[in-house]
This record gives structure tokens, sequence and C-alpha cells, in this order.
């Protein structure tokens, strides 16, 4: 699966890239993750976030309000031009890379440098006029995307793994895919695969919500319902 191969060839290439980014990943992550915890405090409401570990974090809440810390410059003024035209940002997905993609209206897309085979999908569902619900990927190149009857991926086998949940726990509902693990949203339960932490499983085991919204990046979490109760641990 290539969210297992493709971390093991880029971890060499990214040891220099970790070591530069250091400092700054230091300063942003904790600024940038406290600012988004008393925006969330301050508001009283977080319908969906998007977190990273060292490039930057955002919070929506409201009916078209975002709160946003180190995001890059593109997704700024992505966010700033749907704000204008009175958009509804529904989700937004940022990689520890930069890229990113935002999911507004019924079936509205913005993105930045996503994986071709993802931006295929998402145009073949668009022309299909099936409402994409969730769309997840990470720098690797593996990718999910929900619609309201249907699901893709990237790769085979982690279509048959979300089949297998599937089968499980019924309608597919949200995923979240980040660059060492997998998070799929069921009906009625949760499939994990990779470096999920284990206080967002434990917090799924015990929550009321009805899970639709679902982000992790390393050790930090959110999850919320369509109705924007939440939880989280940043």
């Amino acid at each position: 699966m290539k969210i297992q191969l493709k971390i093991k060839k880029c971890v060499a290439n990214k040891v220099l890239a970790m070591a530069a980014c250091l400092l700054i990943a230091v300063s942003s992550y904790g600024q940038g993750r406290t600012y988004i915890r008393e925006q969330i405090r301050k508001e009283g409401e977080c319908r969906n976030v998007a977190i990273t570990k060292n490039n930057g974090d955002l919070m929506l809440y409201g009916r078209n309000g975002c709160a946003r810390s180190g995001c890059p410059q593109s997704l700024n003024e992505a966010i700033t031009e749907l704000n204008s035209e009175t958009k509804y940002i529904d989700d937004v997905q940022l990689t520890e890379e930069g890229r990113w993609l935002i999911l507004w209206g019924n079936n509205g897309f913005r993105w930045n440098d996503i994986p071709y085979s993802l931006e295929r999908k998402l145009r073949e569902y668009n022309e299909k006029s099936e409402v994409v619900t969730s769309a997840t990927f990470n720098d690797a190149g593996d990718w999910i995307v929900i619609s309201h009857d249907h699901y893709s991926s990237s790769d085979s086998r982690i279509s048959g793994w979300l089949k297998e949940g599937n089968e499980e726990y019924g309608q597919l509902w949200a995923a979240c895919v980040t660059e060492d693990a997998i998070v799929a949203v069921y009906a009625s339960g949760y499939k994990f695969l990779g470096n999920v932490p284990e206080s967002l499983k434990d917090a799924l085991r015990k929550t009321k919500l009805d899970v639709f919204r679902l982000k992790i990046a390393g050790t930090a979490w959110f999850f919320a319902d369509k109705n924007g109760n939440y939880q989280y641990s940043m």
C-alpha cells in the first residue's frame, strides 16, 4: 500500500528538510495550535478543522467563519475569496507539504497541487452529479473520496480495506488520510490503519456523537457531528 511504501522511500529525502524546518515547526506548531484552541473557546463552536504537524491549522465555525494560523498563502487567498462571495465552506484538507483542497457549496471544489488521479475522480463525480461529502489525501498520493452513494480511493488495497468496514459497520461517512495513518468513519463504527493516536480511539469508543468529520495530525485530533458538536485534543 502506498501509505506504507512511499513513507519508507521518502524518509531519507525528508531528513534534511525536517532538520531545516525544525525551528519553524516548533514555533508555528505551538502558536498556531494555541490560537486555534483559543478561537474554539472564544466562538464556543467548531464544525470542522484542518490541522497539520508543522504547516498551519484552521477552524470553521458558524455560517462562514474561519480562523487560521500558519496556513499557505494560496489557501488563505482562496478562503478569503470564497468568503467574499458568501460561499459555504464545508471542509478543508491541508497536507504537511502545503497541498490543499476545499469543499464548498453543494459540490464546489478549490485545490492546489492535489494528486492528478484525485482531481480526475472529483471531476468524474461532479459530472455525474454525485455530491462529494468527504475527500482526503496525503503527500504520498494516497486519497479517499466519498459521496452520498459511492466511494473511491487511490489504491485497490485501500478500497478493499474500506469495503471490509462497509460490510461490518454500514455506510462510509468520512475518512482521514495522513502520511502514516488512515481513519474511516462509518454509520456504526470505525476502522484504523497505521499510527492512529490511542487517545482518539478511546474518545471514539466513549463518545455519544454521530461522528461525521474527523481530522488527525500526529497526536492531535478533532471530530464533530453534522450539527457542529465536537471533541478535540490539540
